[in-house]
C-alpha cells in the first residue's frame, strides 16, 4: 500500500484521504502487503466513522472485502468496541454480518473474545446468526465463558438459554470451561441460569466439579457443592471421584478443604476401575503430605488394588526415591502392611489379588483348592524375594565396578603423573623414559587410566531399568574393567622392573615378581572362568527341564482359549527371562 495513503487512514484524514483517491484512482484498491487488509479494514479498526462512511458511500462493494483471513472490515470494527463502525457496516449490507474467518470465527465471536459488551448486545439481535453459531464447532458463549466475561454470558443466554448447554469441539460446556479457568462469577451467574448444569459430563465423563478438584479452586468448589451437594458423588468414565483428582494433581488444598468440609468417609476408600484409593493415588506420587493427612482421616490403609497390591506394596515397588524413606514409617504406623501379610479371608480374596478369572492346575484343569491357593502365594512371594534380591545384587554390583574404577583411575592418573624413577632436574623429562620397562609402563599406566575413566562416565550415564538392559551393561563394563585391571597390574609390573637395579641378584627378582604377579592373575581368571562354565551349564540343563515340561503339559490341557494360548507363548518366552538366572543357580550367587 502506498505510505501516505496508509498513513493517511490511520490518521482518519478524510479530505486528504478523498484528494489522493481523486488524484490516481486506484489507490483505492491497494492492500497492507503483510495481511491484505484494505482502507476499509484499517479505518474500522482505528474508529474512524466519517471516513468509513466516505468509503461506503463511494465504494459499498467493500463492505465484503476481505483480508488475508477472510475477515472482513466488520471484523476489525467488532474486534476493537467500534460500535458506531460496525452499525455503519451493518447498514452498508447487513449479509455482512454471517461472514467468518478463516478459523470460522464469526464476528459475535471475535466481539466476545475481546469482551466488547456493547458490541454483543447489538449482534445479539441478530438470531439468524446465534442459529448458525450454535451448528458451528466455535461457540462465542465458551470463548465468553473462558475469559470471564460474565455480562457477555448473561446477554448470549437471556436470548439463547440453550447455549448453556452447548459443547465445544473439545466436548467442554461453558461451565466446565469457567470452572476451568477459575472465573467465579460466571460460574455464579451460569448455575443460577441452571443450577443442573452441574450434572453436565465433558468427553471424559467429568463434571465441572472434577475440572474444580483437579485445579485446586477451593472456591469454586465451595459454590458447587453449596449448590448441590449430590454431585460430589459423581466419577468420571475411569471411575475417579473429586479426590482421586485432587490427589492425582497434587491439589492438597482442594483435597484438605473436600475431606475437612465434608463427611465423606465412604469417598475416601472408593476405589477407581484399576481398584485404587486416594491412598494409592498417593503413595505412587510419593505425595508425602497427602499420605499423612488421608491416614489421619479414616482412610482404609490396607485396601487392594485389582493388581494385587496395598498402598504399602505401591511406595515399596519403587525404593530409588528418597520421599518413600518417610511415606514407609508413616503407613507402617498407621498399621499398613503388604498384600502377603494380610490374611485371606477367602478364595475370591486370594483370585483377586494376584488378578486372575481362575487358577486351574495344568495336568487336571481343575481349580485348585484354597490351601493350593495359599502355597501358590507364598510360591509366588518367595520368588519375588528373589528376583528382588537379585536385582539388588545387580545394583550392588554396579556401584561395586564404579567404584573399583575410580580407584583405578586415581591411581594409575597419579602413578603417571610420578613416574618410576622421576625426573630429571635439568630437563624436566622422566629419567627412565629411555628403558623398554618403563615405556611399557607407561602405556599400560594409559590404557588402564581411560578404560577405567569410560568405565565411570558409561555408568553414570545409562541408567536402566529394565533386568536385561542392567544385565548386558554389567557385562560390557564388568569385562572392560577386568582389562583395565591386566593393564595396571602390567603396568605394576613394568615399574617395578624398571625401578630394581641391574645385577645378578635382581635377575631372579624380576623372574620372582612376574611369576607371583601372572600366577595369582590366573588362578583368579581360572577359578572364575570354571564357575562361569559351571553355572553356564546349570542354565542349559534347567532350560532343557523347562521345555520338557513344557512339552508334557501342551496347551490345550488348561488353556482352550485364545487367551490361553496367548499366555503359553509368553511362558515359553519366559524361559530365557530371569528365571533362568535363579531357578539355575542353588548357591545364592551368580557369576557373569
Amino acid at each position: 500500500m502506498n505510505r501516505t495513503l496508509y498513513e493517511t487512514v490511520l490518521k482518519g484524514d478524510t479530505v486528504t484521504f478523498l484528494r489522493l483517491v481523486h488524484e490516481n484512482e486506484t489507490l483505492i484498491t491497494e492492500r497492507v502487503a503483510e495481511s491484505s487488509n484494505t482502507v476499509l479494514h484499517l479505518a474500522a479498526r482505528f474508529g474512524h466513522l466519517e471516513l468509513v462512511s466516505e468509503i461506503l458511500n463511494r465504494w459499498p462493494e467493500m463492505v465484503l472485502a476481505e483480508n488475508g483471513e477472510l475477515e472482513t472490515a466488520l471484523h476489525e470494527a467488532c474486534r476493537e468496541g467500534e460500535v458506531e463502525v460496525m452499525k455503519a457496516l451493518m447498514a452498508a449490507d447487513e449479509g455482512v454480518v454471517g461472514k467468518v474467518n478463516c478459523r470460522g470465527e464469526s464476528v459475535l465471536f471475535v466481539a466476545c473474545e475481546r469482551g466488547k459488551v456493547e458490541v454483543v448486545k447489538e449482534l445479539v439481535g441478530f438470531q439468524w446468526l446465534l442459529v448458525h453459531e450454535f451448528d458451528a464447532f466455535i461457540c462465542s458463549i465458551h470463548v465468553a465463558a473462558a475469559a470471564g466475561n460474565t455480562e457477555i454470558v448473561n446477554e448470549i443466554l437471556n436470548v439463547r438459554p440453550e447455549f448453556a448447554r452447548k459443547y465445544s469441539s473439545e466436548g467442554y460446556s461453558p461451565l466446565h470451561i469457567a470452572c476451568s479457568r477459575g472465573h467465579i462469577d460466571t460460574i455464579r451467574e451460569l448455575l443460577e441460569f441452571e443450577p443442573d448444569l452441574l450434572y453436565l459430563r465433558d468427553h471424559k465423563g467429568w463434571t465441572p466439579l472434577h475440572w474444580a478438584s483437579m485445579k485446586g479452586r477451593v472456591g469454586i468448589i465451595n459454590e458447587i457443592i453449596s449448590t448441590s451437594l449430590e454431585s460430589v458423588d459423581m466419577v468420571t468414565n475411569h471411575g475417579e471421584t473429586i479426590l482421586h483428582l485432587a490427589v492425582k494433581y497434587n491439589q492438597f488444598d482442594g483435597l484438605r478443604y473436600l475431606v475437612e468440609r465434608l463427611n465423606i468417609l465412604e469417598l475416601v476408600n472408593k476405589q477407581d476401575n484399576d481398584g485404587n484409593t486416594v491412598l494409592h493415588i498417593a503413595t505412587a506420587g510419593k505425595l508425602t503430605t497427602m499420605v499423612i493427612f488421608l491416614l489421619k482421616h479414616g482412610v482404609d490403609v490396607n485396601a487392594i488394588n485389582q493388581k494385587g497390591y496395598t498402598a504399602l506394596d505401591v511406595v515399596e515397588s519403587d525404593g530409588s526415591n528418597s520421599m518413600t524413606l518417610q511415606i514407609v514409617p508413616a503407613l507402617l504406623e498407621a498399621g499398613a502392611k503388604r498384600c502377603d501379610q494380610l490374611p485371606p479371608r477367602d478364595i475370591k480374596e486370594v483370585v483377586i489379588r494376584h488378578n486372575l478369572i481362575t487358577h486351574r492346575s495344568p495336568r487336571t484343569g481343575k481349580m485348585d483348592s484354597p490351601i493350593q491357593h495359599h502355597h501358590h502365594r507364598k510360591k509366588t512371594h518367595r520368588r519375588s524375594k528373589q528376583i528382588e534380591l537379585q536385582n539388588e545384587g545387580l545394583r550392588n554390583a554396579r556401584n561395586t565396578i564404579t567404584i573399583v574404577a575410580v580407584l583405578i583411575a586415581t591411581v594409575t592418573f597419579a602413578a603417571g603423573v610420578n613416574p618410576p624413577g622421576g625426573f630429571s632436574q635439568e630437563t624436566g623429562k622422566a629419567k627412565m623414559g629411555g628403558k623398554l620397562p618403563f615405556k611399557v609402563f607407561m602405556i599400560c599406566n594409559i590404557m588402564a587410566l581411560f578404560l577405567s575413566l569410560g568405565i565411570v562416565n558409561v555408568l553414570v550415564s545409562v541408567i536402566p531399568f529394565r533386568r536385561k538392559s542392567m544385565m548386558n551393561l554389567l557385562v560390557a563394563t564388568h569385562k572392560i574393567m577386568w582389562v583395565s585391571t591386566m593393564f595396571m597390574s602390567a603396568a605394576y609390573i613394568a615399574a617395578t622392573w624398571t625401578i630394581l637395579p641391574d645385577g645378578p641378584g635382581s635377575q631372579w627378582m624380576k623372574i620372582g615378581l612376574m611369576v607371583i604377579g601372572v600366577g595369582c592373575t590366573a588362578v583368579v581368571l581360572l577359578g572364575l572362568g570354571f564357575l562361569l562354565v559351571k553355572q553356564w551349564s546349570r542354565k542349559q540343563e534347567w532350560r532343557r527341564r523347562k521345555e520338557r515340561k513344557m512339552k508334557d503339559s501342551t496347551p490345550n490341557d488348561s488353556m482352550n482359549s485364545r487367551v490361553g494360548e496367548m499366555n503359553f507363548g509368553k511362558n515359553s518366552h519366559q524361559l530365557s527371562s530371569s528365571n533362568s538366572d535363579i531357578d539355575s543357580s542353588d548357591h545364592g550367587y551368580q557369576v557373569y
